[in-house]
C-alpha cells in the first residue's frame, strides 16, 4: 500500500496539471470508489469547481476546491493497493483501469485502481474528514521531545503504535521497519519503554527515511506503484531490513528476520535491535 513518500510523491507530481483547472464534467466506471456517495452526488459537488491546491495528508491526496472564490471542500484520494493518479490530455486515450475520470477545461485527471479498494471521495469539510489523523511526521507540530513524551503515554508495542494513524499520520509497514532498523528499537519494544534519547533518535531516523524516500520517489518493490508519469520509486534499492528475510544485516551481516506482529510482516535484526529484559519478562 502507498505510504507517505509515495503519496506525496504523487500530490507533488500532478499539481502542475491541476490548480487553476475548472472541473467540467465527471465519470465513473466503479462507483464504490465514490466511498459511498452517488454519481449524481459528485457531479453535484464537483461540477464546476476550481481545483485551488492539491497537496497531502497522511496517506490521502488533498485537492482542494472553491467555487467563485469561496472553499468548496475537498476530494480526499486514498491510493491503497493499487491506486494511481494521471494527469492526460484530452486527446489522449483513455488508459487502463481507469475508475473516475475528471474532464478538466485542459486536460483530465484519471484515477487508476487494478483491485478496486482505492476510494476518490468528496468531502465538503475537510478538517472534519481528516480529524481522525494523527500529527504528521516531517512538517507536524511535533518536537523529537514531544514524540517521546507521545511514546511513553502509551502502553503498547512501538510497531502497531507506529502504524496507528491516530497517533502519528502517514506510517506504514515499510518506513516503520526501516526506521526501527536505523534506531536499534526493537519492533516488539512497548513504547513506554523506550528511553528519551532512544525515542528521540527513532524520531529523527523516521523524518530521515521517509525525506529520503521522498526524494527517490517512494519504493516499488511490485508492479503496481508507479509514479503518476510511470516510473517506478527507487527508495526499494535502500531497504536495510524490509523484505529482507534471510539476507545478512548490513551493519554485524546477521540474517534479518521475519515475524508477524499485529497481523502484520515485521521485518528486523535480532542483534541489532534486542527486545530489553524488561519487555522480555512482561
Amino acid at each position: 500500500m502507498p505510504e507517505l513518500p509515495e503519496v506525496e510523491t504523487t500530490a507533488r507530481l500532478i499539481r502542475p496539471g491541476l490548480v487553476g483547472r475548472t472541473v467540467r464534467g465527471l465519470e465513473v466506471n466503479w462507483v464504490r470508489s465514490l466511498g459511498g456517495r452517488s454519481v449524481a452526488e459528485m457531479e453535484a459537488a464537483l461540477v464546476g469547481c476550481r481545483i485551488a491546491r492539491v497537496g497531502r495528508r497522511a496517506k490521502y491526496v488533498v485537492i482542494e476546491l472553491e467555487r467563485r472564490g469561496r472553499p468548496q471542500g475537498v476530494v480526499l484520494v486514498h491510493l491503497r493497493m493499487t491506486g494511481r493518479l494521471v494527469v492526460a490530455g484530452a486527446r489522449e486515450p483513455v488508459p487502463e483501469y481507469a475508475k473516475v475520470t475528471l474532464d478538466l477545461d485542459r486536460g483530465r485527471l484519471y484515477f487508476l485502481d487494478v483491485r478496486k479498494f482505492g476510494r476518490f471521495t468528496y468531502h465538503p469539510d475537510a478538517a472534519e474528514a481528516l480529524a481522525h489523523l494523527g500529527p504528521e511526521p516531517l512538517d507536524g507540530p511535533w518536537s523529537p521531545r514531544d514524540f517521546a513524551r507521545a511514546l511513553r503515554a502509551r502502553k503498547r508495542a512501538i510497531k502497531p503504535l507506529l502504524l496507528d494513524q491516530s497517533f502519528l499520520a502517514g506510517l506504514g509497514n515499510i518506513y516503520v521497519d526501516e526506521s526501527l532498523f536505523a534506531a536499534r528499537i526493537h519492533p516488539a519494544q512497548p513504547s513506554d519503554r523506550v528511553s528519551l534519547p532512544k525515542a528521540q533518535a527513532l524520531f529523527g531516523e523516521i523524518q530521515r527515511v521517509l525525506a529520503a524516500a521522498i526524494e527517490r520517489e517512494g519504493s516499488s518493490f511490485d508492479s503496481f506503484y508507479r509514479t503518476p508519469e510511470g516510473k517506478p520509486g527507487a527508495y526499494q534499492h535502500l531497504f536495510q531490513v524490509y523484505g529482507r528475510a534471510g539476507q545478512p544485516c548490513s551493519r554485524c551481516q546477521t540474517p534479518i528476520r521475519r515475524i508477524v506482529l499485529g497481523q502484520r510482516g515485521t521485518h528486523f535484526c535480532p542483534r541489532c535491535q534486542v527486545l530489553s529484559r524488561r519487555a522480555q519478562r512482561t
